[in-house]
């Protein structure tokens, strides 16, 4: 059984793994745009595709986007506010973030789990990007850690929430 002092320990261990390899050139300038596509930016561009081209189904998507935001926005500011774990790069001395987050706490990782909400309702929508949504939030998620601003238990944390959120909705569209 895992202890919790084993498991920050090993977070922090694959924190500085993943942000010594972000600082190779080619990853870092990757990580940056792949930090920016979790800006939403990105949804609005997605959401406004598809209801320009499908009309129908966009329609259905935007209304579940909205909601899925007006719920998962305030919940991970909440969580970030009760948890209050400081980001790394406030943590360790020389330790430098590549970009400026929005909010002053880690976990979780906001841009992950707006990134696997979306993914979620993409893939229910949109079942052949399923796949590239899954890939991007993802990718998302590990850019933040490469640039020093999350944890991995921030992503997975945000995974987590978003994934949820967005299980949760999609169980009222069945109804």
């Amino acid at each position: 059984m895992m202890t919790l002092d084993k498991i920050t320990s090993v977070d922090r261990q694959l924190f500085f793994y993943l942000y010594d390899w972000g600082k190779h050139r080619p990853i870092h300038h990757l990580s940056l745009t792949l930090s920016k596509c979790g800006d939403g930016y990105l949804y609005a561009l997605i959401v406004l595709g598809v209801f320009v081209f499908d009309s129908a189904t966009g329609s259905a998507f935007l209304l579940w986007v909205s909601l899925a935001f007006l719920i998962e926005l305030p919940l991970y500011l909440v969580l970030k506010n009760l948890i209050q774990r400081e980001r790394p790069y406030r943590r360790f001395a020389g330790l430098n973030a590549s970009i400026a987050p929005s909010d002053r706490f880690s976990f979780p990782s906001g841009h992950t789990a707006a990134a696997f909400m979306f993914a979620c309702l993409l893939a229910e929508f949109y079942p052949s990007f399923g796949l590239i949504a899954f890939a991007v939030a993802a990718s998302i998620g590990v850019s933040r850690v490469l640039l020093g601003v999350h944890y991995p238990t921030d992503i997975l944390a945000g995974c987590c929430l978003g994934v949820s959120i967005a299980s949760l909705l999609l169980g009222f569209k069945s109804v």
